[in-house]
This record gives C-alpha cells, sequence and structure tokens, in this order.
C-alpha cells in the first residue's frame, strides 16, 4: 500500500511577500520611533511576533484585534500578578507564561506571542504603571497599521476578519 502524496503548498505571491514584509517593517518601525519620541522602549520581541502575524497570516484567529490587544494585556497583567509572588524569577516567568495561555484560552483571547510578554513582565519587572500603557499603544499600532494593506494595496485577506 503507498502512501498519497502530500497536499501540494502553495506559494504566496511575491508581491504579497513583499507587502508583507514592508508593512510588518514599517509597523516594527513605527514603534521603534514612538518609542524614540516617547524615550520608552515600545519594540519588545513579543510584539514583533505579533506584527509577523498581522503582516503574514491576518486570517488567524489569533492575529485578530481582539486577540492581540486583549491577549497581550492580560498576559502583562498576569506577568505582574505572578512577580508580586514569586519574585523575578525563571520559575516565575514560566509560571506565568503557563497561566496566561490558559487565562487567554478561557477568555477566547489567545495570541500565543502574548505568553513571552508575561516572561518579559516577570524576568524584567517593569513598572506596570509604565509598562502597561506602553503595551496598550503599542498593540493599538500594530493593529492599525495593519488595517492598511487591505485598503492600500489589495491584501488578499482583509484585517480584521473579526473585531
Amino acid at each position: 500500500m503507498t502512501t498519497p502524496p502530500p497536499a501540494a503548498r502553495t506559494r504566496p505571491h511575491p508581491l504579497h511577500v513583499l507587502r508583507a514584509t514592508t508593512f510588518a517593517i514599517g509597523a516594527l518601525l513605527v514603534l521603534v520611533g514612538v518609542g524614540v519620541v516617547l524615550r520608552q522602549p515600545l519594540l519588545i520581541p513579543p510584539l514583533a511576533a505579533s506584527a509577523a502575524l498581522v503582516h503574514g497570516a491576518p486570517g488567524l484567529p489569533i492575529s485578530q484585534p481582539r486577540n492581540l490587544v486583549g491577549g497581550q494585556l492580560i498576559s502583562a497583567v498576569i506577568g505582574f500578578a505572578t512577580l508580586a509572588v514569586t519574585g523575578s524569577t525563571g520559575w516565575g516567568a514560566a509560571v506565568a507564561a503557563g497561566l496566561s495561555l490558559g487565562v487567554m484560552m478561557l477568555t477566547h483571547l489567545s495570541h500565543s506571542p502574548a505568553a513571552a510578554t508575561a516572561v518579559i513582565v516577570v524576568l524584567q519587572a517593569p513598572q506596570p504603571a509604565h509598562f502597561l500603557p506602553l503595551l496598550a499603544l503599542s498593540t493599538v499600532l500594530l493593529v492599525a497599521i495593519g488595517l492598511l494593506p487591505g485598503r492600500i494595496g489589495g491584501h488578499p485577506v482583509r484585517y480584521p476578519v473579526t473585531w
């Protein structure tokens, strides 16, 4: 008995790849620029992953605005709560990431890069009064920039699919 060949994977059109790459770079450069103006870092690794999802896979549920903004913010809050209990430890960071996953699933706010935000909060212990508004601003900017490709360039998937 022979196994059937794997399903052929369709490759994205080169212009789609160029568009997604350009908008992702642009979104991340906007975060850097706003961070320079505010004298606060806005670009953190989980947000680079979020930008990759918004521009590379805009139709996925985890890429949608509700998931991106809600998942990032809820994971940061879980990170701060875990930090208060465990202190800034690797053990606490691991617990925060796992708790974030569970809470995101329960609240239907799954956004996988957000688990890393909980880790960053526990390991770096930023001030919540500064970090949370900056994170909210960053995620809203990523969503706003995510709206552009479908409106100016014929992106194959309109973003957002759902709010």
